[in-house]
């Protein structure tokens, strides 16, 4: 595994084969978000939208946190200092910060989530923006920004609602309670949960099966998945569904795939 140019101190930015491994890398402060970690999240988000060799994404931790959100110490100081390369950037990318937790521009690419220990806060709104998570048995969630007097800004007040029960979304956001493991994958907010230290290796396996797919209707279904909303009317959202899925039918890996079931073997599939 390689580690890559763009990774900052707090954020190891990673190369396994086809996959991009993006680790949280602030242990000492419960891997509380700091300029230095948006920054490398920012662009390793850039880097898998970009680089076509790349299929997915993995977003772990280090450390017995994967993430507390804010750094509220810093913050009720108002001193955490921005380095100059993240002040420059929020220059030219306002938004920079909004895009490094999966807010605003998300690549159109799978996202996977490997959570161990508490994910709360910011650690939790991540969470909404990636589209396979897999938890530890220790692993805690909860949106708490109500109990600080803070209001959710990274999109769970939003996406919540979209993606479990409205009445479970609701007292996630309202009582800012933790959510063990269990009920997070019975609510649905997870999708598996394992014994705690291997959700990265389950999260590679999940990597490996999406890597055999063909990468147009990847593509096309991943952004289905993000852009055509719930609250759309079936015949509309239909319309737009078509829309992604004719190009998927006129491609060559299409073809590749109806002939390699045909033919009894594994596809090979060009991205074309």
């Amino acid at each position: 595994m390689a580690e890559l140019d763009i990774s900052t101190k707090n954020c190891i930015v990673e190369q396994e084969g086809r996959v991009l491994i993006v680790t949280l890398n602030r242990p000492e402060a419960k891997n509380a978000f700091s300029p230095e970690m948006l920054l490398g999240l920012y662009k390793a988000w850039r880097r898998l939208e970009e680089d076509d060799e790349l299929m997915c994404a993995i977003l772990t931790a280090n450390g017995d946190t994967f993430c507390a959100g804010m750094d509220l110490k810093a913050g009720a100081d108002g001193n955490q200092r921005s380095t100059d390369e993240f002040m420059e950037l929020m220059g030219k990318v306002p938004n920079v910060h909004w895009q490094a937790l999966l807010r605003d521009n998300r690549p159109n690419k799978p996202l996977i989530l490997a959570v161990e220990g508490y994910a709360l806060a910011g650690g939790t709104e991540i969470l909404a923006g990636t589209d396979i998570r897999v938890a530890a048995e220790d692993a805690t969630f909860g949106v708490t920004e109500v109990a600080r007097g803070l209001y959710p800004m990274a999109g769970s007040s939003i996406r919540l609602p979209r993606q479990i029960p409205y009445c479970l979304a609701a007292e996630i956001l309202l009582l800012g309670r933790h959510i063990s493991a269990q009920e997070a994958l019975d609510w649905g907010l997870v999708n598996r949960v394992v014994p705690k230290g291997q959700t990265l290796a389950v999260a590679k396996e999940i990597a490996a099966q999406i890597c055999e797919t063909g990468p147009p209707a990847r593509k096309a279904i991943t952004r289905s998945l993000r852009d055509i909303q719930t609250d759309v009317k079936e015949a509309d959202a239909m319309l737009q569904s078509d829309e992604l899925a004719n190009p998927v039918f006129a491609s060559a890996d299409a073809k590749e795939g109806m002939r390699a079931f045909k033919e009894k073997r594994k596809a090979n599939f060009t991205g074309t």
